[in-house]
């Protein structure tokens, strides 16, 4: 499995025990808790995170 560089998620700032860690992949993005392994990540493609982002901003 290739390295990848994981960061927190900016709204883990008050509880960095339970967060999301997104990290770039080459065909999209990885998610993982981080508490959770290597084993357990989410992969979404460019397209899909894109529409995932523009969407939590428009509701904020």
């Amino acid at each position: 499995m290739e390295q990848l560089q994981f960061r927190k998620s900016s709204y883990s700032v008050g509880n960095p025990e339970q967060c999301v860690e997104v990290a770039p992949a080459p065909k999209g993005v990885r998610v993982r808790d981080s508490k959770g392994s290597a084993l357990n990540l989410l992969e979404f493609g460019s397209d899909a995170w894109a529409a995932f982002l523009r969407s939590s901003r428009s509701s904020a």
